[in-house]
């Protein structure tokens, strides 16, 4: 802590963060349209889920960005829009998969597990940039839990290649999908309760100062 005031200042962005989140922004934006079209023309649920993720990853950059050097109350908001917005995603693959599974196609196990691979290595570069900021508020917390989540999800995307390619199934698809869906949520219920806990302190914080000078 830094002071013994109430509701102490987290650990602020440090100057390579800016750099860091620009990084991430255009690599997340890259894999976004590479990934768009693959789901497209192999017919994947966990490709169209992870190039979505990439979608929404790109956007919680540029809010990062935006807050970036505001107060913890703003980093707090925007983590917050950032955890909401993750549930959200999770919820959507939950429903794709479930249309999918109505509709009884099979991708195309190749483009799937290509793909994947090369999406793996992007967001392994982007989560070893992104390591040493996890511990900081919840603004950056939740920019290491998507580069954490993303590296994840495309592990489970190869393997769902190699279970489609073993079963001519779309089963072990939907089970990935299903999986990176539950991942989403739970990381997004984390960040909110993160970023509920940094407005209260921030604004704990702000009703001790203005007593403070009051006095």
């Amino acid at each position: 802590m830094a002071c013994s005031c109430p509701g102490p200042e987290l650990k602020t962005p440090g100057t390579g963060f800016r750099r860091a989140l620009w990084i991430a922004l255009w690599v997340n934006l890259a894999m976004f349209f590479v990934e768009g079209v693959a789901s497209l023309t192999s017919g994947s649920v966990s490709l169209m889920a992870d190039a979505i993720d990439f979608f929404g990853d790109s956007a919680n950059y540029i809010l990062s960005l935006c807050v970036l050097n505001m107060g913890l109350l703003w980093r707090g908001r925007a983590a917050m829009v950032k955890g909401i917005t993750m549930t959200v995603f999770g919820a959507i693959v939950w429903a794709r998969a479930l249309w999918v599974l109505q509709q009884g196609t099979t991708p195309e196990a190749f483009t799937m597990g290509s793909v994947g691979l090369l999406a793996l290595v992007a967001n392994l570069s982007v989560a070893l940039i992104l390591f040493k900021f996890r511990d900081g508020d919840s603004d950056m917390r939740s920019v290491w839990l998507c580069s954490r989540n993303d590296a994840i999800s495309n592990l489970a995307v190869m393997a769902a290649a190699l279970g489609v390619f073993g079963t001519a199934s779309a089963w072990p698809d939907l089970v990935v999908a299903a999986i990176m869906g539950t991942l989403a949520i739970t990381a997004g219920v984390s960040v909110v309760r993160h970023a509920r806990q940094d407005i209260a302190n921030a604004k704990q914080a702000s009703v001790a100062g203005a007593t403070l000078e009051v006095r």
